[in-house]
């Protein structure tokens, strides 16, 4: 298994540090292809929406969760012949994400549709606040 890639911010300073890591990104070891992906939480539900175009989902896609981290892992085939050429696109895509805290790991759903893939975790229910106990006095004993 991969490890975890880092979450992709939005705002102005995520963005100004990947620039500044342009440079070194040729010292670095080649790494599998990120999936891009988006996050939110919708009703009572974590919501995770990732890019895979022109992937098979039943025999290119694997999906599972460990230990709070969902994995998503996705390869791609393609291939086109014409009379004269022949072109291909492959590639293995991984990406992991730590799901939030009091989610339900056992209701999660996927589904397909025109490239992209949408996992939906069930959040778990709100833990009730805090009660007060009642102390009881206990009675004396006589000496």
């Amino acid at each position: 298994m991969s490890t975890p890639m880092r979450r992709e911010q939005r705002g102005l300073v995520p963005e100004l540090f990947d620039w500044l890591e342009l440079p070194f990104a040729a010292l670095r070891p080649p790494v599998a292809q990120p999936i891009k992906f988006e996050d939110y939480i919708e009703d009572d539900r974590y919501v995770l929406r990732a890019e895979l175009p022109g992937i098979d989902p039943e025999k290119d896609v694997e999906i599972t969760v460990s230990d709070g981290v969902l994995t998503i892992r996705a390869e791609r085939r393609d291939e086109r012949k014409d009379q004269h050429r022949t072109e291909f696109r492959y590639g293995s895509f991984t990406r992991s994400v730590a799901l939030p805290s009091g989610v339900d790991d056992n209701d999660i759903k996927a589904v397909y549709d025109k490239g992209v893939l949408d996992v939906s975790v069930k959040l778990a229910h709100a833990k009730q606040e805090g009660r007060r106990i009642q102390i009881e006095s206990k009675p004396q004993s006589e000496t």
